[in-house]
């Protein structure tokens, strides 16, 4: 709904779904935050990074490097592979392994969001999502049940200290 253009006429909107069944449910996380999507200023990897250490939490990243530069530039001095882990593409098996024992999933995007796959993914697999609330997100999350709907990283980082309220049974 939140890409409908005013110039159309609609007659529903058929959402994404994905095959619950390909969703491993995780009941117990492990204490990591996720980024997990393109490394696009869009999806703001950059920003997932500055939550994490602000958290002084563990943050690891899988995702294809879309934007060479922006990588460099916003990312790779980052990497320590002890805090920020970078682990490249993940295929079906580790997509389930990293987004399951995520404690959350950090979607803070810059634009305003068609869809959001990788949010229905984190949260089959019982992952809460903390998203900046643009775009779709609002269709996907309700705050404070399956994922927080911020607005700027400073709330990202109160919604990572209160994501153990969140039913990880609810997320699925």
């Amino acid at each position: 709904d939140a890409d409908r253009s005013p110039d159309l006429d609609y007659i529903k909107t058929i959402h994404h779904g994905v095959d619950i069944n390909q969703f491993d449910f995780q009941p117990e996380p492990d204490d990591y935050l996720l980024f997990f999507g393109r490394f696009h200023h869009d999806k703001g990897a950059k920003e997932a990074i500055e939550i994490a250490k602000a958290c002084n939490k563990k943050l690891v990243m899988a995702g294809i490097i879309q934007d060479e530069n922006y990588f460099k530039q916003h990312i790779e001095a980052f990497i320590d592979n002890d805090r920020i882990v970078y682990v490249g593409s993940a295929d079906p098996v580790k997509r389930n392994s990293l987004l399951g024992k995520a404690c959350a999933v950090l979607h803070p995007i810059n634009f305003n969001e068609p869809f959001g796959l990788s949010v229905i993914e984190s949260m089959a697999c019982g992952t809460p999502v903390i998203a900046i609330n643009r775009g779709s997100m609002s269709e996907l999350i309700q705050d404070g049940k399956n994922g927080f709907l911020v607005s700027n990283t400073d709330e990202a980082v109160n919604a990572v200290d209160r994501v153990k309220e969140i039913d990880r049974i609810c997320c699925r």
